[in-house]
């Protein structure tokens, strides 16, 4: 009798390549299931508060890249370097004094506060990195939004067909009525109603009168936008989010516009302030998505964005030194007042304490600025006339008195002490 085995060669070869691949699934699954998201989490979080202003995980940045670092130094050696590097260095280590030399002798915080588990868990982070997880949904570049219902016009259109319907239906029926004979269908309808405005001579000035009105309305109404830009949102050379940056990471308007405060102008800020940051931060977060001429820009593509930065700055990133090779940033003017009217910035935010969204809008919620207000004449009167600034009671005021009232010796300033040049400073 031949053995069982022997039957079938094929399908003992299945069985066995059935058996493989489920030890590789479940080897698999293991090995995705091994990373700790928990300690990788808490890890992450001490590694963006502590270490990520001079460190990255896949490059240089002011210290060395720390992705797998624990392959390249011991734990125990890693924690008395956090923890303390000068006092390792003191001790004679070697290691030490070599990297210490090696960034020509820039100190590296100290964090003696981190506990054995909180290093632990920061070089667990250095060594996963950052998970990935399936069925992560992006938004498609280039998606546009969704237009508004056009049912609407087709309503509006059907209504004023209908109503002159209902008109010339009982245009026909008056017409009847009086003795006239019958016409048949819409063309002779519409023929009845022409003759009648031919022959009445009123209809005919009435019709002058409302022509020559509504062409001077609608000249007029064009000549008054003349100059009026509102809704202008001009295309960057930087793909500057305003979003980003004064609303999600709650930067100050006044940080980078500081001329607002004690100048006419609000000033445009130079590439120096955006290098005050920008120093220690060479790229975006991960799925980071800004809008900037109608086209979404990810994580690359502002990261780009950075480099122009750089570029304009003379920043050279991988040396993590000036160069001295600047260019200017040609940004593109927003707001423009006519040259015969007079706007103090500092009037308005100093002394009246307005806000800047007041004029511009919600800017923390624009990736890209436009013009939000008319900025008109009567627009401006209109909030003169709303707004109510008391100046007797103002406190920026009151100081600026009692300053000049210290400086002449007198107790009270008024224009015929001074002259009006003093007041004219503040007073137009």
């Amino acid at each position: 009798m031949k053995s069982v085995k022997h039957h079938s060669k094929l399908t003992q070869t299945l069985l066995q390549s059935l058996a493989f691949f489920l030890i590789f699934l479940v080897s698999f699954s293991t090995y995705s299931q091994d990373v700790d998201e928990a300690r990788q989490k808490e890890g992450k979080k001490l590694f963006k508060s502590l270490c990520a202003s001079c460190h990255k995980l896949d490059k240089k940045l002011i210290g060395p890249a720390l992705g797998g670092v624990e392959e390249r130094r011991e734990n125990d050696w890693l924690k008395a370097w956090i923890k303390d590097n000068a006092a390792l260095r003191a001790s004679g280590d070697k290691d030490a004094i070599a990297i210490f030399e090696e960034y020509k002798g820039s100190n590296m915080t100290a964090f003696p506060q981190l506990t054995d588990k909180n290093i632990d868990d920061i070089l667990y982070y250095t060594t996963v990195g950052e998970i990935t997880k399936p069925g992560d949904v992006s938004v498609v570049p280039g998606e546009q939004k969704e237009s508004a219902p056009k049912w609407i016009l087709y309503i509006l259109a059907a209504a004023i067909i209908v109503a002159f319907l209902i008109i010339g239906s009982l245009l026909k029926t008056i017409s009847e009525l009086k003795g006239a004979p019958k016409t048949p269908g819409l063309l002779g309808q519409a023929a009845e109603l022409w003759e009648g405005i031919k022959k009445n001579t009123f209809l005919h000035v009435l019709f002058v009168i409302f022509g020559v009105l509504m062409i001077a309305y609608v000249l007029f109404g064009t000549l008054f936008k003349v100059g009026v830009d509102q809704g202008y949102q001009p295309v960057q050379p930087i793909a500057f989010s305003h979003k980003v940056h004064a609303g999600d990471n709650k930067i100050d308007c006044q940080y980078c516009h500081s001329s607002a405060k004690h100048s006419k102008h609000s000033g445009i800020p130079s590439v120096n302030v955006c290098m005050n940051c920008h120093k220690n931060i060479s790229e975006v977060a991960d799925g980071l998505q800004v809008e900037h001429n109608d086209e979404m820009l990810g994580k690359a593509e502002l990261d780009k964005e950075i480099a122009k930065i750089y570029d304009a700055a003379g920043w050279d990133a991988d040396k993590l030194e000036y160069t001295g090779k600047t260019k200017p940033v040609k940004w593109i003017r927003v707001h423009n007042l006519p040259d015969f009217a007079y706007f103090n910035h500092s009037q308005h935010v100093t002394v009246g304490g307005v806000k800047c969204q007041k004029c511009h809008g919600p800017v923390e919620e624009m990736d890209e600025v436009k013009q939000h207000s008319p900025l008109t004449m009567g627009w401006c009167i209109d909030c003169h006339k709303e707004t109510k600034v008391d100046l007797k009671g103002n406190e920026y005021y009151a100081k600026i008195h009692k300053e000049l009232a210290k400086k002449y010796g007198v107790e009270q300033v008024t224009i015929a002490q001074l002259g009006g040049k003093e007041c004219g400073k503040c007073h137009y």
